[in-house]
């Protein structure tokens, strides 16, 4: 199979607490999904009705199991997803304090398995055909899985269109300088780049919208995607600038709404959108996500995001 969009990157169990404003120690129930932001991408664009792959590891273990099995269930293709020997799949925490705070816990000790993809592994003539290849700066933080996600750029065709998710985690990183440094080697080698003003920050040491979208546009993207939170979205390229006005919803969590603006800004891409016509979509994406707990199984499809744009306009 072609796939149309192939993620690569963090995966692993969300575990989500179901209770509000309950701190981490107190929660006494909790509901389990799929997560991580790569696999959460993938699922989104394979609501809005786009072939998807991920490319990751699990542990040989039952979770590692479970997150194959959901992968296939929500639409995703498990054929890239490989089991590591002796290292647990991941567990992320979260605590659900509405509307703006949603403290995370990982688990990835000693290591996570999705920091374990190698390039020997990689399926090049499955890169080389896919139309749209997404990556996030979590897998550039340690080797091997840095060396493969560079040799996974350097496999994709001449007209295919690459993304790169700045989802900048400090747990991840010894020092933000280590970030920096591994982000603007990859940027060259990327078509779109994606970010919230922190990550901005951390990537090109500009935290202004329109000074940090200019600074992502002279490191080689031709298109910078800078999210504002409450004030919205703002796109760059050679055109000009857009901006899109946020959405205004009663927030659940906000947790997986970026990776669902993710998803439907693959989908806008892949349609041919205008960039505002995109960033209208996705940003109302992201809005119906923020109103749900779970992030990869609240994942909105092709109509309900355009009923709910109709509706919001």
């Amino acid at each position: 199979m072609k796939f149309e969009v192939i993620t690569m990157g963090r995966l692993g169990i969300d575990l989500y607490p179901l209770e509000s404003d309950v701190r981490l120690g107190s929660v006494t129930s909790f509901g389990r999904f799929l997560g991580g932001s790569a696999a959460n991408v993938a699922v989104a664009a394979a609501r809005h009705g786009r072939r998807t792959a991920l490319i990751s590891r699990t542990g040989a273990d039952d979770f590692g199991r479970f997150l194959r099995e959901e992968l296939e269930r929500l639409g995703v293709s498990s054929e890239f997803v490989t089991t590591v020997d002796g290292l647990p799949t991941p567990i992320t925490f979260c605590e659900i304090h509405p509307p703006d705070h949603f403290p995370i816990t990982f688990y990835r000790h000693p290591k996570a398995p999705d920091m374990e993809i190698m390039s020997e592994e990689l399926d090049a003539s499955a890169i080389a055909e896919a139309d749209l290849f997404w990556i996030t700066t979590t897998g550039l933080s340690d080797e091997p899985s840095r060396t493969a996600h560079h040799e996974a750029l350097r496999l994709q065709r001449d007209d295919a269109i690459s993304v790169l998710d700045l989802d900048y985690r400090e747990a991840f990183w010894n020092d933000p300088a280590d970030a920096r440094r591994e982000i603007s080697r990859v940027l060259p080698s990327v078509d779109v780049v994606v970010g919230n003003l922190a990550e901005c920050e951390v990537a090109v040491g500009e935290s202004e919208p329109d000074r940090a979208g200019k600074a992502l546009l002279d490191r080689g993207p031709g298109t910078a995607i800078v999210k504002l939170g409450p004030d919205g979205v703002r796109g760059f390229d050679s055109s000009g600038v857009v901006s899109v006005p946020p959405v205004e919803v009663e927030v659940v969590n906000g947790l997986g709404a970026g990776d669902a603006f993710g998803g439907a800004f693959c989908h806008g891409l892949l349609s041919g959108w205008p960039l505002a016509e995109i960033l209208r979509f996705a940003n109302v994406a992201g809005a119906i996500v923020a109103t749900r707990l779970e992030c990869s199984t609240a994942m909105p499809d092709t109509a309900e995001v355009l009923a709910a744009q109709a509706d919001w306009r």
